[in-house]
């Protein structure tokens, strides 16, 4: 992946991935540090208020609509609500609010465990709601794999 082709091959996604569930990990391990210290009402909010914004709507209306694309307003919903930069804003207004408090660690627990455990990224449009194998990237996968295919003759011709 690069700037000129924004696409992850099953290798790069899976090691994006791992870097985001070794920080999950990381915020675990000061959570489990620090348990004895966390607030667990504030937690259980900042962790679960981001899918009750974010994804709940759009799973909701999925569901009653028999549809996996919703109108465009869920998933700019998802995005907005999955952004670490949002959730950076959040937790500076809770700290300028309440002062730091180790429940703050809910958000990027829950945003590193979507990105790394679930492999959940920013929502596309084009794509469906609820993460579904689109033909087009059918095709995709397929054509890099003859490319592939291809190169690797090439080479051994070469040989």
């Amino acid at each position: 992946m690069d700037a000129k082709n924004y696409f992850d091959t099953r290798t790069t996604y899976n090691l994006v991935r791992i870097e985001y569930t070794a920080a999950f990990a990381v915020c675990v391990a000061l959570a489990v540090a620090h348990i004895d210290r966390i607030d667990w009402i504030p937690a259980l909010l900042l962790f679960f208020y981001i899918d009750v914004i974010g994804y709940v709507p759009g799973a909701i209306y999925c569901r009653l609509r028999r549809t996996n694309h919703p109108p465009r307003s869920f998933y700019v919903l998802y995005n907005v609500m999955h952004s670490a930069i949002t959730q950076g804003a959040v937790v500076g207004a809770w700290i300028a609010a309440f002062g730091a408090q180790w429940a703050l660690l809910a958000i990027p627990i829950h945003v590193f465990a979507d990105r790394g455990l679930f492999g959940n990224q920013m929502k596309v449009f084009s794509t469906p709601f609820e993460p579904t194998r689109i033909q087009p990237f059918t095709d995709l996968l397929i054509a890099m794999k003859e490319q592939q295919q291809k190169e690797a003759r090439l080479t051994q011709a070469w040989r």
